[in-house]
This record gives structure tokens, sequence and C-alpha cells, in this order.
């Protein structure tokens, strides 16, 4: 049992000294009320109120048992030591942070406010499984501890655990139902699950509650943009902008919509923002917005020099290792030889329900899922999390770094690829909102786990979504993305990342044939009827003629191609690199001779 200060430490019974422990064993009830005088003599005991709570929860008395635990941990914020650790955790000095908490954690073991600033280290610098485990912790030992459930939350929505996310969020609501940026956290992990009514509805109260709040007017932006009310999700941008100019981050949502065109003050109120002292995060959405809003007026050096700024500042951020990736495509074509290959035929999961998209960013993928979850059979979801997030997990467990999963999967004993099918059926299972048979994971870096599909679903389809490699790569420059993408921040990571994936499906080509069905962008737009029976025969789907009318479809979409893909087909894409080709060097000595060869 943790110290705690001598007043509880014994108290007196028959005239002797009665340890607290046994007291509470012997009598708990007559110990509650020993510590009730102590915590009324020195309220900020902490130590005595969580061996209150500890005791009244063996007495099921609950709600004083929260009231206690929760007194603990105000009490905390009165400590020097914890005080110290909270100063070092704001200056950013997280060593010292730590050292202190291992500290107080030496000593005081079941001080859930502790636990909890260790989790939100833990959390600070990457290590979210632990952080979980620590909240976990936190959350036992006070089950009242909101902020706890709360930092809970946004720990799984990190991990794209939105369902889990949800029912946390649930937790801490009915402790206190009115706090906005849980309820501002739900909406947005209701939309990741599908539940958009329900989000929208969430948003809708928050910024009547607060119609000042730039961030949750962005916020619902984004999700009207998603359901297709484009006119009320450029007001709600609009509405961001007029309580807060300069952030960047509701200026490059709105040249994100690509059917938004800048005016003159829009481009003068940008520019004077950039001015100003915007944070980093503020400013590099600046330069992208910009860079949009001087292409759309043809001026193409300043469009460039705009983009150039706002990737070098995320390329500053990230610190993106391209060998990684080549390394990666290596270790599969290295394992995943014809022998292999047939060794393991058939041991995965059975289910013929999903349909992978996959290919880089901005080639096409919005659109052919579109075209598919317009048809009777196909379902649409988004862009998933899971396939890498099992990949990279198997390969840390096996001991590897999380680029490792095919040295993983060489040593899985057969039954496991089975298991590992089930269980992404299972994880996206929230996912499917109607009764159709097969839904589509269009996460297009899917790519890279191409052949951990195969041995895990080997009857689910995959797509290979492929678009010129100049357009395509050029548009990922484009393109500053909410997470994850590191390679499209400088022209020479996007065209290796370009050349890897082309190695690693050729490779596939090779190995599996007929496995994967390619869909080159250009030819779906010259013959978009034939390429579509194409698509569809290969899926083993009857055409339907909904397919060809997929502008109508009224589907919620996610990606930053949510706007094009509610128009007809079209060529407005094609040829957009070439007014800023006299920078593209970078890019074109990557790419190599793929700018000729990669619809072979």
């Amino acid at each position: 049992m943790e110290a705690a200060t001598p007043p509880a430490q014994n108290l007196k019974g028959n005239g002797q000294p009665v340890p607290i422990a046994r007291l509470i064993e012997s009598d708990p009830a007559a110990a509650v009320e020993r510590l009730r005088r102590v915590v009324a003599r020195d309220p900020r005991n902490a130590p005595a109120w969580r061996l209150m709570g500890r005791t009244l929860r063996q007495l099921e008395r609950e709600d004083e048992a929260g009231e206690a635990e929760m007194a603990a941990i105000r009490a905390t914020a009165y400590d020097p030591q914890m005080i110290a650790i909270a100063a070092a955790m704001l200056e950013g000095d997280l060593e010292q942070a730590e050292a202190l908490l291992r500290e107080r954690l030496h000593a005081q073991p079941t001080d859930a406010a502790a636990i909890r600033l260790m989790a939100e280290l833990a959390a600070r610098i990457g290590r979210l499984p632990d952080a979980e485990a620590l909240l976990r912790r936190a959350i036992e030992l006070a089950p009242a501890f909101a902020a706890a459930r709360a930092n809970l939350a946004t720990v799984l929505y990190k991990q794209s655990r939105y369902e889990e996310a949800a029912h946390v969020l649930d937790e801490v609501l009915a402790i206190d139902p009115a706090d906005p940026g849980n309820r501002n956290l739900l909406a947005a992990t209701l939309g990741r699950i599908g539940d958009y009514d329900e989000a929208l509805a969430l948003y809708a109260e928050l910024v009547e509650t607060f119609p000042d709040h730039a961030k949750l007017w962005m916020s619902y932006g984004h999700m009207l943009k998603t359901v297709g009310r484009l006119e009320e999700g450029v007001a709600a941008y609009r509405r961001a902008l007029r309580a807060q100019s300069d952030l960047g981050e509701v200026w490059w949502s709105l040249a994100n919509l690509k059917t938004v065109h800048f005016s003159d003050d829009d481009v003068a109120a940008m520019e004077a923002a950039l001015e100003g002292t915007p944070s980093h995060h503020d400013r590099l959405h600046l330069h992208f917005a910009l860079g949009k809003a001087y292409g759309d007026r043809r001026q193409a050096e300043a469009s460039f020099r705009h983009f150039a700024a706002g990737n070098a500042l995320r390329s500053e951020e990230l610190e993106y290792d391209p060998d990684a990736i080549t390394r990666q495509v290596d270790g599969m074509i290295a394992r995943f030889t014809p022998q292999f290959v047939e060794a393991h035929r058939g041991m995965g999961d059975p289910s013929p329900d999903p349909v992978f998209i996959l290919g880089l960013p901005r080639a096409g993928s919005t659109l052919l899922e579109q075209i598919l979850s317009s048809h009777s059979k196909v379902e649409g979801t988004m862009e998933l999390p899971d396939i890498p997030a099992m990949a990279m997990r198997e390969a840390r467990k096996a001991g590897g770094n999380m680029r490792d999963w095919p040295d993983a999967v060489a040593e899985m004993p057969p039954g496991r690829f089975a298991e590992l099918g089930a269980e992404f059926l299972e994880r996206t299972r929230v996912q499917r909102k109607t009764g159709k048979p097969f839904y589509i994971d269009k996460l297009p870096n899917n790519w890279s786990y191409a052949g951990f599909i195969h041995l895990i679903l080997p009857n689910a389809k995959i797509i290979d979504a492929r678009r010129h490699p100049l357009d395509c790569c050029f548009s990922n420059f484009r393109q500053h993305f909410a997470k994850g993408q590191g390679f499209s921040y400088s022209l020479d990571h996007i065209g290796r990342y370009y050349a890897d994936y082309v190695r690693a499906m050729d490779h596939c080509d090779a190995v599996l044939p007929g496995r994967v069905h390619r869909v080159i962008h250009e030819r779906l737009l010259d013959n978009p009827e034939a390429e579509v029976r194409a698509l569809l025969a290969y899926l083993g789907l009857e055409f339907e003629e909904a397919c060809m009318d997929f502008h109508t479809n009224a589907r919620a979409v996610r990606t930053a191609s949510s706007e094009q893909v509610r128009r007809p087909i079209n060529r407005d894409g094609v040829g957009q690199w070439q007014p800023y080709d006299q920078w593209l060097g970078p890019l074109r000595a990557a790419l190599g001779d793929l700018v000729e060869t990669y619809a072979r």
C-alpha cells in the first residue's frame, strides 16, 4: 500500500494505534469515518482521499467513492511535486517530467492524476498503446475520472479505433454531458464510423451554443462537405473565418473543395494573415491555399512558390525517410516468391466481401469507389486504417519494425492467416450500413500491403487505380493531407514512392497473375463504359446503368475528391502539371521512364 501522511497511517482503536490497512480490512465503515476526520483537518491529503475512495468502493457506496476519488485528484493540484511536473510538461521538458513522474508513482502507485499525466507524456511522444494502458489504469483506480476517460477516447481516436472511442465518449458525456470539447470529439468520431446524421446534429447544437468558436464551425463545415451539402459547408467555413480570419486550415478547406475560386479579397486576406504571426500549422495551410488561388489565376510562379513553401514546412515536421518504403518493397519481393505464394494458397478467411481499391492518393480511387458504390451490390465506406494497423502490429509482435510485415507473415502458423482475415471483417463491420454483399476499402496506401491482403483474404478483390505519374505526383504535391502521406511533401520523395509502388505491383502481377485488376485513369476518362464493364466483370457483377450515373449518388465522401466525384466524368485534372514543368526536374528524375511506361 502506498504511503500516506501520519494522521491517516495509524488510527487509534480501543486506546491502541490501529494501522489504517488493518482497520479497512476489519471494519471498513469505521475506517471511512476516521478518514473523513483526517481530510476534514487536511482537505489536501490526497492519499487519505484515495484510501477513502477505495474503502467506499469496498462498501459498494459508489457515489461517495467517486466523490472521494475526485477529491484526491483535485488535491494533487496543490502538491509541489505535481506542480513541478505540470510545469516541466508545459515547458516541453519531457525528460524531466518523466523522471519526476516515475519518482512519484514509485511512492504513490495509485495516484490516478499522476498516471494520467504519464499517459499524456506517452501520447506526446507517440507511444499511444502505452498511453492507453496507463489511462485504463487511471480509470480503474478512479472510475469517475472523466478527464482520463476523455483522454482515453482521444487516444483511441488517434489509433483509428473509432467505435471504441465513441463508446468511451458516451461514458464521458454521461458524467459531464455539456462539455463542448468532448461533444466535438464525439461528433468527429461518429463521422468516422458513418453516423453522419447524429454527427451533424451534434455540430449544429455546438455552433448554436458557441457561435464564435471558429474551429467548431470548421469541423461542422468538414461534415457538411462530406455528406454533399456543399453550399452549407462553404457557409460554415466562411462563418469560421469571420470568427478567426487567419485560421489557415479553413482557407485550405475551402481550397480543397476544388470547386471554390478565391476572390481578390480572399487572396489579400490570406497574404495579410501570412504577414502576421500565424502558427506553424496555420502558415503551412495558408501557403497551400494560396498555391491553389494563384494556380486558378494561371500565375504558375507564385502558385509554385507557395506550394513549395507549404511542402517545406510540412516536410520539416515529418522527417520522412523514402528508403523505408524501398526496403519494405524489397522485403516483400524477397519473401513473396512463387513457391511462398503456392505454399500459402487459401489459408486466409474465405469471405469475398471486401473490395480493396489501392494505388497512390489523387489517382482516381475516389472516382472508382463512387462508380462501384452506385451498384446495387456494392457499398462504399471510406479509407479504412485497419490493414496497415494489423500488418504493423504483427511486424512489431514478431520483433521487427513496423514495416517488416513480410518477415512476420513468413513465420506465421497456418491458422493465423484466417484469424487475421476474420479480424479485418470484424473490425470493419461497423462501417457496413446496408445489406449489400460487397464493401469497399479505398485506402490508397494499401498497395504496400497487397500481399498481406492476399494472404489473409484470398477471395477479396484488389483494384489498382493508376494515373499518369506527372499528373498524379504533382497533384499530391499540391495537396495537404490531414494526416499521413509523408512522401507527398517533396517532389523527389513522391517520384520515388510512385516508382516503388509500380515495382511492388509489377511483382504482384508476376507471382499472382490476374489477382489485381488495374484501372488506368486516362483510359477510364477516354472510354468510361468499357472500363466500367471490365471492372464489374472482374468483380463478377452485372453491368448496371447506375454506375455510369455515379455523380447522382448522394453517399457521403470524405476524401479530397469529394466534390469532383459529384460531377460527370471530365478531363479537368489532365495535364495540370504542365504550367509547372520547369520546376519538376526532381520529380522527373525520380520517375525515370515511368512517364512513358506507367500504363503497361
